[in-house]
C-alpha cells in the first residue's frame, strides 16, 4: 500500500450507507490498521433503499444509521458523519457542497475517497454520480479558497488543500489495492448492513454471501492481472500534487 503511505487522515464521501462498503472498505480496514485516521461522511439517509416492501422509510433511516456505525466500527473509522439529506435527493447545489466543504475543512483529509461520477455503463445511480461531482468542487477550489463559505472561517476552521481524490467504481482505474489480509474484516463490514442484503443470501446462506464478497474482489485481481487474489480499485485524481510535478 506504498500509494497510502504518506496518507494521515482519509475522508470517505459515501452516497449512502454500505456504499463505502462495497467500494473502499479493505482500503480502509488497510490505513486504520496501519494508525491512520479515516472519517466517513454519508451523504444520505438510505430512507428509500429498503427492498423489504413493509419497510418504512423512517424504519429504514434509523436502521441504515445502526447498520452503518456499525460497519465504520469494523474497519476502525474514527468518525461517522451522516449529513441526512433524502435518498434520490441530492443535488448539485450550495446545500450538499457547503455541507461537504465543512466537514473537509473541520476533519483536514490528506485524501479523500468518492464514487466515480463519469461512469458510462452499468451502475450510474444519479446520487452517485451527484456525490462524486459535488465532492470533486467541495475538494477543489471550495474547501480551499476562505471566502466561500465564509461562515466556517468566522467560526474558527480554516481553507484546506486535499492532496488527491481517490474514485472507487471506476472503468478506469489506475490504483491497486491489494486487500487479501483484510478480506473477512471487509466482509464482517458489509454483514452489517442486513437491511439491504437480504437478497445475497444474508441469513440463510451467509457463505453464499461470502463468496459473492470474494468473487467481486477477485474479479478485480484477475481483470487486471495483479499478483495479488483480492483488489480494491481507483482511479487517482491528483489535486496538490498534479500541480507540484508541473
Amino acid at each position: 500500500m506504498e500509494q497510502l503511505e504518506p496518507v494521515q487522515r482519509a475522508m470517505v464521501v459515501a452516497p449512502h450507507p454500505d456504499d463505502a462498503e462495497f467500494g473502499c472498505a479493505g482500503t480502509v480496514a488497510k490505513l486504520t490498521k496501519a494508525g491512520k485516521k479515516v472519517f466517513y461522511v454519508i451523504a444520505t439517509n438510505g430512507n428509500k433503499g429498503g427492498r423489504d416492501t413493509d419497510m418504512t422509510g423512517s424504519y429504514l433511516r434509523e436502521e441504515r444509521k445502526l447498520e452503518q456505525e456499525a460497519a465504520a466500527a469494523a474497519v476502525g473509522v474514527s468518525e461517522v458523519v451522516f449529513l441526512d439529506f433524502g435518498d434520490g435527493e441530492l443535488e448539485d447545489d450550495h446545500d450538499f457542497r457547503r455541507a461537504l466543504v465543512h466537514q473537509i475543512r473541520r476533519l483536514q483529509p490528506d485524501i479523500v475517497f468518492t464514487t466515480d461520477p463519469f461512469r458510462t455503463s452499468f451502475y450510474i445511480h444519479r446520487d452517485h454520480r451527484m456525490t462524486g461531482l459535488v465532492t470533486i468542487d467541495a475538494v477543489f477550489p471550495y474547501a480551499r479558497d476562505r471566502l466561500h463559505y465564509p461562515e466556517d472561517i468566522e467560526a474558527g476552521l480554516s481553507g484546506h488543500n486535499v492532496e488527491e481524490v481517490y474514485f472507487w467504481g471506476t472503468e478506469t482505474p489506475d490504483i491497486f489495492i491489494d486487500i487479501e489480509d483484510v478480506m473477512d474484516t471487509k466482509i464482517e463490514s458489509l454483514r452489517a448492513h442486513k437491511s439491504q442484503l437480504s437478497d445475497w443470501g444474508q441469513g440463510d446462506n451467509p457463505t453464499t454471501f461470502e463468496d459473492m464478497v470474494r468473487k467481486m474482489s477477485r474479479r478485480t485481481s484477475s481483470q487486471h492481472k495483479l499478483s495479488f487474489e483480492y483488489a480494491e480499485s481507483f482511479r487517482r485524481f491528483g489535486i496538490r500534487r498534479a500541480w507540484e510535478d508541473t
